[in-house]
């Protein structure tokens, strides 16, 4: 069923009777009662504290949670001089749809400015709304993209696949282009309703990477804001980022087909303008299952091997080969062999005519060992240090992307 709204009746009567307004702050939330009234009292603090002058309007967009997360929301006293919708967003089932809900929102309110965060944070501050404004309302940025300091084994999709990609196919070092904190002018809120996405995948899952790469093709300016400690409901690799990992993946090789002219033609990379936080402070760290990792990686070796060895290079092959033999503490993927397996993934991809999602999940288990060997290799080191290794890998991304493009080109001609 096709939705030519994200909003229902009552949403839409709701906005209507606010009329405008200068800032919209979204909250989409699931089944997150335990953490969005935390998360309400933060944006609702720094909304008061730094923008008491401008009309603001906060926006829960649920998507039909079953425990209490609405009627927490519900429940929660804002200041008098601002306003609270609490909704429950149509469309395909995902964050996606309630961003939808929340441009449709902005738009219709006109603001000048439009966050988003995430409503499983426990480490959100009320400055994180200045942190995140400021560039738009200040600065004339219209885009703001996160920055955070988080555990060295937190966030392994944007460590090892997510911002190097980004940073060698579209040439701008955008730290957490997946961080789930944004701000946006209300131009680009517009912009990104308008974009016919909204019955696709993209409303399920891979909005924030389809954010990103827009406002980066589109030449929307661009900066990052540091906020400090991201603390939210972690997650072990080896546990739940299986799917994270194969929604991601598929959603970043879809944009590289439809921007294929715009990253052929980047040949090197910069810097994006860096505000908020200044000072570092060493996060808290979570548990992970080393030994589940390796083990899924030699599983899904064994059970794909036939196919691995059809779609990587004879040399890429043989390297994840010696992977598979390797103890779990000496379990090390080269960096070179982990660009050569994502670039001939997304090249395969590019030429695949049938179950592309079939291929991403056999690529799985190389990506859980990928993480492994990170754990492996930044054991001993602090979170600071093991950004030096994740800024290292990046570069083995860029110095490699004519390989990129090799090899994209040559099964291209295949069509498999």
């Amino acid at each position: 069923m096709r939705y030519d709204t994200g909003l229902r009746a009552y949403t839409s009567k709701r906005i209507e009777e606010i009329e405008n307004a200068d800032i919209l702050v979204g909250i989409p939330c699931y089944n997150n009662e335990k953490t969005i009234e935390h998360v309400i009292r933060m944006v609702t603090h720094g909304l008061a504290k730094h923008y008491k002058d401008q009309r603001c309007v906060i926006f829960i967009a649920d998507g039909g949670s079953t425990d209490d997360t609405r009627e927490v929301a519900k429940e929660f006293q804002m200041k008098p001089w601002q306003e609270k919708i609490v909704s429950i967003y149509r469309g395909p089932a995902g964050k996606g749809s309630a961003f939808r809900s929340a441009f449709e929102t902005a738009k219709r309110l006109k603001v000048k400015a439009c966050v988003v965060v995430d409503s499983d944070l426990r480490s959100i501050t009320s400055d994180w709304i200045k942190y995140l404004l400021e560039p738009i309302l200040e600065k004339g940025y219209q885009y703001v993209s996160p920055v955070y300091t988080r555990y060295k084994y937190d966030g392994t999709i944007t460590n090892n696949i997510v911002y190097n990609l980004t940073r060698a196919l579209y040439g701008l070092h955008i730290r957490q282009p997946i961080g789930g904190d944004f701000a946006f002018a209300g131009e680009l809120a517009e912009y990104y309703l308008e974009q016919d996405v909204w019955d696709t995948d993209v409303a399920r899952y891979g909005i924030d990477i389809w954010m990103t790469t827009n406002a980066i093709t589109n030449n929307f300016r661009i900066c990052q804001s540091n906020l400090g400690v991201k603390i939210h409901d972690a997650k072990d690799p080896a546990e739940s980022l299986g799917p994270m990992f194969r929604q991601v993946i598929h959603t970043l090789f879809v944009l590289m087909e439809q921007n294929e002219a715009e990253w052929k033609a980047i040949k090197s990379s910069r810097t994006v303008p860096l505000f908020g936080l200044q000072e570092f402070i060493e996060p808290e760290p979570i548990q992970v299952d080393l030994g589940r990792l390796v083990t899924e990686y030699k599983t899904g070796f064994r059970q794909f091997k036939g196919l691995y060895r059809d779609i990587f290079c004879a040399e890429c092959f043989e390297e994840l080969k010696r992977c598979a033999a390797k103890a779990k503490t000496k379990f090390v993927m080269p960096v070179k062999t982990w660009v050569m397996v994502l670039y001939e993934t997304a090249a395969t991809f590019h030429s695949w005519t049938y179950n592309r999602t079939q291929l991403v999940n056999l690529v799985t288990p190389l990506y859980l060992g990928r993480v492994a060997s990170f754990i492996n290799e930044t054991r001993k080191m602090s979170s600071s240090q093991a950004e030096e290794v994740v800024e290292k890998q990046a570069q083995v991304f860029e110095d490699h992307k004519d390989y990129l493009i090799q090899v994209w080109g040559e099964k291209g001609t295949e069509k498999l």
